[in-house]
């Protein structure tokens, strides 16, 4: 079964903001005035930031997919030029590496 590549970019673009917003949502509530649970709030809002950088991550990369879309070179591995194995694609609609080139920029 194949996907549609703009489409599953789509998706998983939407997902990224949606979860953007509502960490962004709730970094803006109102803090407590109580010292000791200020300190639990700063905590949290650590690990809120930290999901917000990996969403925001992530939409610049489905945002690079979708240049790679338009420029037809959607699927073709960014350090060998190889074909991106359908799977991956299907698993990972913005990749950027095949599964060779993945496993050696992460070693």
């Amino acid at each position: 079964m194949s996907i549609d590549p703009k489409t599953a970019l789509d998706a998983l673009y939407e997902q990224y903001s949606k979860r953007a917003n509502a960490i962004r949502h709730d970094l803006g509530l109102q803090r407590s005035a109580d010292f000791a649970e200020q300190a639990g709030e700063r905590q949290n809002d650590e690990v809120l930031n930290a999901l917000l950088a990996e969403a925001e991550a992530g939409m610049r990369q489905v945002g690079l997919a979708r240049l790679r879309l338009a420029d037809g070179s959607y699927g073709l591995c960014q350090r060998c030029g190889e074909p991106i194995e359908a799977g991956r694609l299907q698993a990972l609609p913005a990749a950027e590496f095949c599964l060779a080139c993945a496993d050696k920029v992460r070693g």
